[in-house]
């Protein structure tokens, strides 16, 4: 399974929804929507929503390119756009830069517009999930060649939900990391913060005896409801984690 052909994506897409791909540059989401909800125009709304969230993000870089940069926490200006604010808040309480948050925070937008039309919605932005539920989901766990990846899934229930399930890793992928880790996968009701603790959290791995460390420090951020990391054949989680295994 390989990453660049985004084919872990059958890791979570659910039968009982259609699913949809909506590329905008950098942006490559894929959305599930309930399937009496689905409909052409609801994939071009989806279009559009996308292009407002990044008009105003790319519009306050132009005016404040260091938001861009900073890889540490960054205060915006006083009337910085809400997407903005949002990554910036989850950026400050993990300990990061802004821009670590930025596919969840994306993913989050656009999946609470889409709220309104479909009781059942998922968007995933990179290995980035915001996911609103009314019946029990199965998410697979995708972490490169770790002999766990592809092996077991999150069981999440519609009381956690909506939720951000956001995954970063120093093995697979072409985000920063500072780590090492298959894969740091976090749980919040933020995708946002889920986002950006996970940076933090795959940064702090350098070797399998800092799997309880990274957890650790997850679970201690406020907002952050559960944690897991995975190196080689070696996994820690704690908080509001169920896995089960993938049945093939």
């Amino acid at each position: 399974m390989q990453y660049l052909d985004r084919a872990y994506r059958e890791l979570y897409r659910q039968d009982d929804l259609v699913h949809f791909k909506v590329a905008l540059k950098e942006t490559d989401l894929d959305v599930g929507v309930r399937k009496d909800q689905y409909t052409t125009e609801l994939v071009e709304k989806t279009r559009q929503i996308i292009k407002q969230c990044r008009v105003s993000l790319e519009n306050y870089i132009k005016e404040d390119p260091g938001f861009l940069k900073a890889l540490t926490p960054y205060e915006p200006k006083p009337d910085a756009p809400q997407i903005v604010v949002e990554m910036a808040e989850a950026a400050s309480l993990a300990g990061v830069g802004p821009m670590a948050s930025v596919a969840g925070a994306i993913a989050q937008s656009v999946g609470n517009s889409l709220a309104k039309y479909s009781r059942d919605v998922i968007v995933e932005n990179g290995g980035d999930i915001y996911l609103r539920t009314g019946r029990i989901r199965y998410i697979g766990i995708f972490a490169g060649k770790s002999t766990l990846g592809q092996k077991l899934a999150l069981e999440i229930r519609p009381k956690q939900s909506p939720l951000g399930i956001c995954t970063s890793s120093g093995t697979v992928g072409h985000s920063l990391s500072f780590g090492i880790a298959d894969a740091v996968i976090i749980l919040s009701q933020s995708a946002a913060l889920a986002d950006a603790v996970a940076t933090a959290s795959a940064n702090l791995v350098r070797n399998k005896d800092d799997l309880s460390a990274a957890v650790d420090y997850a679970l201690g951020i406020d907002g952050v409801d559960g944690a897991l990391a995975i190196m080689g054949d070696i996994l820690a989680f704690r908080g509001h984690v169920k896995l089960v295994p993938i049945i093939s």
